[in-house]
């Protein structure tokens, strides 16, 4: 099993679920000159949508975001868990965790169309570092 992870931050941005919400945030983002290793959103009610961003450079992030007018939530820590997409994969990395005790409250993952798969894992953030042990 080939894998490499890192430690990443997201932060949560909550907006008005309306057409456009998405792109006017990713827009932002695009002309700030914030790269994003990840992204996802999900409602929180019938009028509210959470996005949630994984910057490249958290820092650069956090200085944009008063003049776009971004409420940021976080940040927050997660992994990025990328690798051979494999039958087994994303077992054997949640066998490491499990093996060291850390709980996986959430997870998103995709698998690309070159043999490889990238996988976000949410852990308590008591259970940061533990889980990075736990995958080196």
């Amino acid at each position: 099993m080939t894998y490499q992870f890192q430690r990443v931050d997201y932060f949560y941005v909550t907006v008005q679920d309306e057409a456009g919400s998405a792109y006017q945030l990713l827009s932002a983002l695009e002309q700030s000159g914030v790269n994003l290793l990840a992204f996802t959103a999900v409602p929180t009610g019938p009028l509210r949508a959470q996005l949630t961003v994984f910057p490249e450079d958290a820092g650069q992030l956090q200085a944009m975001a008063p003049t776009a007018g971004l409420e940021l939530d976080g940040p927050y820590s997660a992994l990025l868990v990328q690798g051979d997409d494999e039958l087994g994969a994303l077992a054997r990395v949640h066998e490491k965790l499990f093996d060291a005790g850390v709980n996986v409250y959430a997870s998103t993952g995709l698998a690309g169309d070159r043999g490889r798969y990238a996988y976000v894992i949410y852990v308590r953030s008591e259970d940061i570092d533990q889980a990075v042990s736990a995958l080196e």
